[in-house]
């Protein structure tokens, strides 16, 4: 069985970190997983990466059921995509328009790779109409929360505050560009793999960390699936036992299973399959999981 480091108790200290799995899901439709989103909190401030669908109705079912301020529609206001496939950003045009009908008053600001410009700007398009009654019209809405700040980026530092600092690397997810993040807090180095192949130069990456939130499949169970299926996938994912290698070369205090390939495979089957060559601590994450 996997060991349990869920935080059901915190403080929301303005230096303390938190991390809530929105989505562990994939592009398989699963009714209990959202897709992949993954908060980043520190204090009353939010960071989140990626937006597959469910994310803005996760985002309020996490702060209602561990009351964090963070979480607050007004308050999603700061988005990073690891990359563009539909099942990363089908939340995308929910995260911009219902804060704002809900009354948030301050634009999105969108870190993502190439490509992100323009996708928001046919979502803006596309939704002309709406904006257009909602400010015009008998509703009155404000002019700003719904607009976005879009910065297409390249690796290294691509944000900072008082509080993150947050750098991007490449990741092996095939032919078009797809990032890690690595965020450093006041209290932990948490990173997120994105998806990705293993290749050398991750580990440089991961180093340090306190968290690895890191995308998997199930070793065994994906020797069930068609073997041109299995040729694409093997180099564009990461294995539970690639997995398990990387982990225990990097150390990190917590290690989290995220945006899982199951098929016929428990948690239990999954977590043995990495634990075989890596001894640290290790969580499946779930929806609506905080740590």
């Amino acid at each position: 069985m996997e060991e349990v480091v869920i935080l059901q108790e915190f403080s929301l200290s303005s230096k303390e970190s938190k991390v809530v799995i929105l989505g562990s899901g994939t592009p398989i439709p699963d009714p209990n997983k959202s897709g992949p989103s993954v908060a980043i909190i520190v204090g009353n401030f939010s960071y989140i990466v990626d937006c597959g669908p469910g994310i803005v109705r996760r985002a309020v079912a996490a702060h209602q059921k561990y009351a964090l301020k963070a979480l607050e529609l007004k308050n999603l206001k700061r988005l990073f995509l690891t990359h563009l496939h539909s099942d990363h950003t089908l939340g995308y045009s929910d995260l911009i328009f219902t804060p704002w009908v809900m009354g948030r008053n301050a634009p999105l600001n969108t870190y993502g790779p190439k490509g992100t410009l323009a996708m928001t700007n046919h979502l803006l398009a596309a939704y002309r109409e709406d904006i257009r009654e909602r400010v015009d019209g008998l509703e009155h809405a404000n002019n700003r929360g719904y607009r976005v700040n879009v910065q297409e980026i390249n690796p290294g530092l691509i944000y900072e505050d008082n509080r993150v600092k947050v750098e991007a690397f490449l990741v092996n997810h095939g032919s078009w560009p797809c990032f890690g993040f690595k965020f450093f807090t006041p209290d932990r180095v948490i990173v997120i793999s994105g998806d990705t192949a293993p290749t050398d130069h991750l580990i440089d990456h991961y180093m340090n960390c306190n968290v690895l939130i890191h995308e998997v499949y199930a070793s065994k169970a994906f020797t069930t699936r068609p073997m041109a299926w299995q040729v694409y996938h093997s180099h564009v994912h990461t294995s539970s036992r690639e997995l398990s290698r990387i982990a225990s070369k990097v150390k990190p205090d917590l290690l989290i299973l995220y945006h899982q390939l199951y098929w016929n495979s428990t948690d239990d089957e999954l977590i043995a399959e990495i634990k075989a060559n890596y001894s640290g601590r290790i969580v499946s994450g779930k929806d609506l999981e905080i740590y």
